[in-house]
């Protein structure tokens, strides 16, 4: 699904404050941070609590593999003064064997509340409309997670109803509220803003 531009290790994004780029595995440790948090992993359907190097470790073999198929792509956010050290990370997945991409997002606790997300968001987005066939992409959060909600319509996502999924990491069934953002949506909100890409 994704071209050969975004299956290359050195393939990077770019914004005001960050790097959205390919995840290492010189990161484990700090993913096995953020992401073993409470705070952090009990708002996520698939990050288990609690969160060890070995699940890091884990999770980063199957993201690179899954951005170097082309099946999905998962890009690791940095602050643009600490390249070098993951703070969150942005995914889309599923659109192989769905046909419509979901989008995933997680961030570092001491990161909340600074537009961040929203940031890298907006321009993985962008790319993602830009450079496959996709035609919606899906996301969703418990009821109770306002600040994902709020990225979610930020980015240009409509809710379109609860329901009940499936959330291994959770235990079982979680009531969520689901979104979508279509294409067409998504050209109106990014096409005047299109941040710089490079592979270099």
């Amino acid at each position: 699904m994704f071209p050969e531009l975004t299956r290359d290790d050195i393939f990077r994004l770019e914004t005001q404050r960050l790097w959205l780029r390919w995840p290492r595995v010189a990161d484990a440790e700090a993913i096995m941070r953020y992401a073993g948090d409470p705070e952090v992993a009990l708002k996520t359907a698939v990050i288990p609590h609690p969160y060890t190097l070995q699940d890091a470790e884990s999770f980063l073999l199957q993201a690179r593999a899954e951005t170097a198929g082309g099946d999905g792509l998962h890009l690791a956010l940095t602050a643009k003064q600490r390249p070098n050290e993951a703070i969150g990370m942005i995914s889309l997945y599923g659109a192989a064997t769905r046909g419509v991409g979901t989008l995933g997002f997680v961030l570092a606790r001491p990161c909340w509340g600074k537009g961040l997300m929203t940031e890298a968001g907006l321009i993985f987005i962008d790319l993602v409309f830009t450079v496959t066939s996709l035609q919606e992409i899906a996301s969703s959060a418990m009821a109770s997670n306002l600040a994902s909600l709020r990225v979610q319509e930020k980015l240009g996502f409509k809710r379109i109803g609860r329901a009940v999924e499936h959330w291994p990491a959770r235990g079982g069934d979680i009531e969520v509220e689901r979104t979508l953002l279509k294409r067409g949506n998504a050209h109106s909100l990014f096409g005047a803003r299109r941040a710089k890409r490079t592979t270099a």
